[in-house]
């Protein structure tokens, strides 16, 4: 397509974007080419494929269309969600400093804490990201990244965006931003000046629970550069019959966003008006701190959400039906994840709560399915839940 398509809306791109037809054969869908190698035309001259660990068409296709859609220079996929957060982190030198925020995926984390810090001296700060103070105040002479996530994973905490990127521009700071729970479909950061966007294309890209995958997209076509001699180097690459399923998924990605999204609005004001239900999590309630800066930095509000439960969470759990209990988030079926044993259990009990997680928070990634069937088998699981007496 030509630079106009650019121009069209998001559901057309997600169609369209990056030009995917096969010029050989005019195929719609780029084919899974699954070679290791590549003859040369001739010894000597350059080659845009030599080897599929540098470089292969199918997993070019996927970089060029999530690019195209995040507004970036450059995408660059990886085996996983967490490669690709690694990606980023191997940008930084031996001893660099990273701001984050307290409220964290349990996997970033983990590779925060337990891996980085010991295998290349990374320190990292984590911070209220809703006292801008505090985030100016955290960055020293070794920062050198800001890592995002907005709404965050579990509490769907929203963090400005615009505002972050003018603290880290002033100080010569690199932003990245996990984007994964909006897609571009809800949100794009590059737009509000972020350098970085990071997905698991495992969760909404993908959209079916059927691969693992990760992509980095750059605002600098040089960082982009070295992200991909990076990969190159470890070896974090995505097979091709992986970046297909997520091209794939891509396709769809707009029509079932908005049916993710509006099934979540449903659901979390019903949630909401129950009495087993202490506290709903979700950007789109007028209740959440974060619902005016949601309104100007999404498109929507997107498909997940969180609740404290009054009540005993293995009964919840047990008794649902369509809810599949399940670790991951973003597949068109619904999810009930249990942050304490599931994304966050290798968290201690002491930090999580300090986190605001308690062992009764539940995650629902909210699925396409008919909304009045979620809401009767979430009405079910309440009542079996019974009710806890918290009062102190």
């Amino acid at each position: 397509m030509t630079d106009d398509s650019k121009a069209t809306d998001i559901a057309t791109q997600c169609i369209h974007a990056g030009d995917t037809v096969d010029p050989a054969t005019g195929a719609v869908m780029p084919p899974i080419v699954t070679s290791s190698t590549y003859r040369q035309t001739e010894f000597g001259a350059p080659m845009t494929y030599a080897y599929s660990r540098a470089a292969n068409p199918t997993r070019d296709a996927l970089e060029r269309c999530v690019a195209e859609l995040e507004g970036g220079e450059r995408g660059v996929a990886y085996a996983a969600g967490m490669a690709a957060t690694a990606g980023v982190l191997d940008l930084l030198d031996a001893g660099a400093h990273v701001v984050a925020p307290q409220d964290l995926y349990g996997g970033t984390l983990r590779l925060f804490n337990e891996v980085r810090t010991r295998s290349a001296k990374l320190r990292f700060t984590y911070v209220d990201f809703a006292d801008l103070d505090a985030v100016a105040a955290a960055i020293r002479p070794q920062t050198r990244l800001i890592w995002l996530e907005t709404p965050t994973n579990p509490l769907l905490k929203l963090i400005d965006l615009a505002a972050v990127v003018e603290i880290a521009k002033a100080k010569d700071v690199m932003v990245a931003v996990d984007n994964t729970f909006c897609t571009p479909c809800g949100q794009r950061p590059l737009e509000l000046g972020c350098d970085i966007v990071m997905h698991s294309t495992t969760k909404y890209l993908g959209g079916h629970s059927d691969v693992i995958g990760g992509l980095n997209i750059v605002a600098d076509a040089a960082v982009g550069a070295e992200l991909v001699s990076l990969r190159s180097a470890v070896g974090s690459v995505p097979g091709p019959f992986d970046a297909y399923l997520v091209l794939r998924g891509i396709k769809t990605l707009a029509l079932r966003m908005a049916k993710h999204a509006e099934n979540a609005q449903v659901l979390a004001e019903w949630l909401q008006a129950q009495d087993a239900v202490e506290r709903v999590y979700f950007p789109g309630l007028a209740s959440h701190p974060g619902h005016g800066l949601a309104k100007r930095q999404m498109d929507n509000f997107g498909g997940m959400l969180a609740f404290e439960l009054n009540g005993d969470v293995a009964r919840f759990m047990s008794a649902l039906r369509i809810f599949a209990v399940a670790e991951s988030l973003g597949g068109v079926e619904s999810l009930a994840g249990h942050p304490a044993t599931m994304s966050h259990s290798n968290i201690p009990q002491a930090e999580r709560e300090a986190m605001g997680i308690p062992d009764h928070l539940v995650r629902l990634s909210v699925g396409i399915e008919h909304v009045d069937d979620l809401q009767t088998d979430l009405e079910t699981a309440l009542a079996a839940a019974g009710r806890n007496d918290r009062s102190p």
